[in-house]
């Protein structure tokens, strides 16, 4: 039954300072070929940026680890080429069903609206999305360079730039970039040798991964029971993955011997008393983990960048971390090109860490308030815990109380200084600061998506109405138009519902798909205004 997963050795590859010797400064170099740093060499090729990577490791990562992945980084992806092959491989669902002991409490649904190209999230085993990510960076040799048993040694940073000192096989040699991102996880070095401060709270429960192989007709759900039969007192989570595959994740308690715990003979029976002792099953990978929440003290240091789990953790209730890390990057990627091509001032590189900083505080909130609901640390909180589930069973109010982990979902910039404010005359959540929903449209007569519109650089998003959108004006600006409906049709409506759309109805949207002003008016001075102010130019006294 078992289908064992290949895993794929990459080969060690010098870089041009060690066959040269000759010393080189890359635009931008990344520390950690994990899902964010591919991702980060992904998103700077796509602009144009050419990148080196450094990876101490040789393969993808040892067991399936994270499984979740939400819409919002799966429409990165599908920017950058690989979202496809993600959805093919991987296993989607939307509906979650939460459990109080052995009966239904309620059911939710991630995504009850038609019209979006991307799920509302998919289970993939992180081995076969490294995999995925480092064959699409392989596709563009000339941009993104991989150097794989290259473990950095050493940051130093001088007028400007950043030296490396990079141990290999073949022994050390130093290289400079203009920009680091730190991607090297939650025990990052990077961090470590800046002396950055990474805070927050540790929390004193652990959990078991076992992942299984076996037969199962369990729907593509996400499955939590609170105090189930099978682990009196604690919780339980069941997802299905690609091959057969399926996590399962018990609440052990704090004092779980975590060596103990992830032997087989004492796995096994955990199993077999959840699924049932007739149910066949092989034990593919099992952890024990721990987790806390807390984050660096500034996304930037000087020319060092942090991104992902070097800059932030979460518990993994909501499928948070990954997930976030993607956005981050997906945040600092557009604002390096334009620093870097003369665009923009080096201060719009501070607006990672206000964008960023504020998006991780948000997501240790959620996920803090998951962790203590799931598991309540006073005999009132764990009172309070189970009378919300029992009514939930059958009254509406209650259910919103649950908390079996949040699911990921984007957090809005509402108060970024890249936003010009908004206009009251708008209904809907297409407010500055929060990404684009994605709606069907149609391209030269034929079905396309409008997140296949937006990305490549800031785009006006414009209704025509034969007034005030000369085409000779919208020259002027250093943006893509994209006029409704000359460029793209709307033919069931969702984008004019979504966005609110009427005639004459301007929006202007960063190159990462996130709204930076809209107007009920085609306004080429308050665009070129506006536009200032998402690249971090001052504009004196321009009304906005």
């Amino acid at each position: 039954m078992l289908k064992t997963y290949q895993y794929p050795r990459f080969d060690y590859v010098q870089t041009e300072e060690q066959l040269t010797g000759a010393d080189k400064t890359h635009p931008v170099a990344i520390v950690g070929a994990g899902p964010v740093g591919l991702t980060a060499a992904l998103d700077c090729a796509s602009r144009g940026i050419p990148v080196v990577v450094f990876d101490d490791n040789d393969t993808v990562s040892v067991g399936s680890r994270a499984v979740c992945y939400a819409k919002r980084p799966l429409e990165i992806w599908d920017r950058l080429g690989c979202g496809d092959r993600m959805v093919a491989k991987g296993v989607d669902w939307q509906v979650g069903k939460v459990f109080f002991q052995d009966q239904l409490s309620y059911s939710f649904d991630l995504l009850p609206e038609p019209g979006h190209k991307m799920p509302a999230m998919i289970n993939l085993q992180q081995y076969y999305l490294e995999e995925y990510l480092v064959d699409e960076c392989l596709r563009q040799p000339d941009l993104i360079k991989l150097h794989f048993k290259h473990r950095v040694l050493s940051v130093q940073q001088e007028d400007g730039a950043v030296q490396l000192a990079v141990e290999t096989p073949d022994g050390i040699f130093h290289t400079g970039c203009r920009w680091l991102i730190a991607c090297d996880g939650a025990n990052s070095d990077v961090r470590k040798m800046l002396g950055a401060k990474f805070v927050g709270q540790f929390f004193q429960d652990r959990f078991l991964i076992a992942d299984v192989v076996m037969k199962a007709d369990f729907p593509p759900e996400r499955w939590f029971w609170f105090d189930p039969p099978f682990n009196r007192g604690q919780s339980t989570l069941l997802h299905r993955q690609p091959d057969d595959v399926w996590r399962l994740d018990f609440q052990l308690g704090w004092d779980a011997d975590p060596v103990e715990e992830t032997k087989p003979e004492n796995i096994i029976p955990r199993v077999k008393a959840m699924l049932g002792d007739d149910r066949e099953f092989e034990l593919e990978w099992a952890s024990v983990y721990q987790f806390a929440c807390r984050r660096i003290d500034s996304f930037r240091h000087g020319h060092v960048l942090f991104a992902g789990d070097s800059a932030h953790q979460v518990s993994p209730f909501g499928a948070r971390g990954a997930n976030t890390g993607i956005q981050d990057v997906d945040n600092l990627a557009w604002k390096l090109k334009l620093v870097l091509d003369g665009r923009a001032p080096e201060s719009l590189i501070d607006t990672y860490h206000e964008e960023r900083a504020y998006a991780a505080d948000d997501n240790i909130k959620n996920s803090t308030r998951s962790t203590d609901f799931i598991s309540p640390k006073s005999r009132s909180s764990r009172f309070f815990r189970d009378a919300v589930l029992e009514l939930a069973e059958s009254h509406d109010f209650a259910r919103p109380l649950v908390n079996s982990g949040r699911l990921s979902t984007p957090t809005p910039y509402k108060h970024s200084s890249l936003n010009t404010p908004d206009s009251d005359e708008f209904a809907g959540a297409m407010h500055p600061g929060t990404n684009c929903s994605d709606a069907p449209i149609q391209v030269g007569g034929r079905p396309d998506w409008l997140l296949s519109q937006l990305g490549d650089d800031f785009t006006v998003l414009h209704v025509d109405d034969s007034s005030g959108s000369d085409p000779i004006r919208w020259q002027e600006l250093e943006a893509k138009v994209v006029s409704v409906p000359g460029d793209v049709g709307d033919p069931e409506g969702l984008l004019a519902e979504r966005f609110d759309l009427k005639l004459g109805t301007t929006y202007l949207i960063r190159p990462d798909q996130h709204v930076a002003a809209r107007w009920r008016r085609f306004d080429n001075e308050r665009i070129q205004a506006a536009m200032a102010t998402a690249t971090a130019w001052e504009q004196p006294g321009e009304a906005r």
